[in-house]
């Protein structure tokens, strides 16, 4: 992937986009942040905190997040563990209401494609959550 272009790493806040997590390693580019590119059709691009209950779902929509699976270098996740979330599949959680907490800092401002803003926000981690939204 060191020819794919990534998109500035900017986050929904317009500043730089912080970490999402290094243990586990998350993010399309295995990087440790939320970073995209053109080729991130799935749009890698929210930082949540697991849940036993989005881990659950998320496993009954055929997205089995917690089970280890050597062959690909992952580990499995479970609760509290931070990773970049397809944008789609949080608003979708969000929708049927079992979304996970996010980390605005972390989440890339290309997840705002998918996801509006005041979704983002009331699903933000308590410490983020009265955070003044930059305009655009």
């Amino acid at each position: 992937m060191d020819h794919v272009k990534k998109e500035p790493p900017v986050n929904v806040l317009g500043d730089p986009l912080v970490p999402c997590s290094t243990d586990p390693v998350t993010g399309y580019f295995r990087d440790g942040h939320c970073n995209t590119c053109a080729d991130d059709t799935g749009s890698h691009t929210v930082c949540v905190v697991m849940t036993e209950e989005f881990l659950a779902y998320s496993k009954y929509f055929g997205n089995d997040l917690s089970t280890p699976r050597p062959e690909f270098m992952f580990q499995g996740l479970k609760p509290g563990d931070c990773w970049c979330l397809c944008a789609g599949r949080f608003l979708q959680a969000a929708e049927e209401g079992v979304a996970p907490k996010i980390k605005l800092a972390s989440t890339h401002r290309r997840a705002l494609k998918v996801v509006p803003i005041d979704v983002l926000m009331e699903h933000a981690v308590e410490d983020e959550k009265n955070r003044p939204q930059k305009p655009d």
